[in-house]
């Protein structure tokens, strides 16, 4: 069954360009943005894992090598 489109209140002028964003296209970017900003001003909550170096030296020769290519 198609779903029936809702005609528009109010027609657009000839010219113009009608684009409306739900609330969450902003609050989603600006939320992961002020999330990303709290780690980078507080540095000491955000934990690195301690490894093997090894493992890390392994992954770096991998990521190399696919550069490489």
């Amino acid at each position: 069954m198609p779903a029936r489109t809702h005609p528009r209140p109010h027609p657009a002028r000839p010219g113009s360009v009608d684009i409306r964003l739900p609330w969450w296209a902003l609050a989603l970017p600006a939320l992961g943005f002020v999330a990303l900003l709290t780690l980078i001003l507080n540095p000491s909550d955000a934990h690195a894992a301690s490894g093997d170096p090894a493992v890390t030296q392994l992954l770096l020769e991998r990521v190399q090598q696919f550069l490489a290519r």
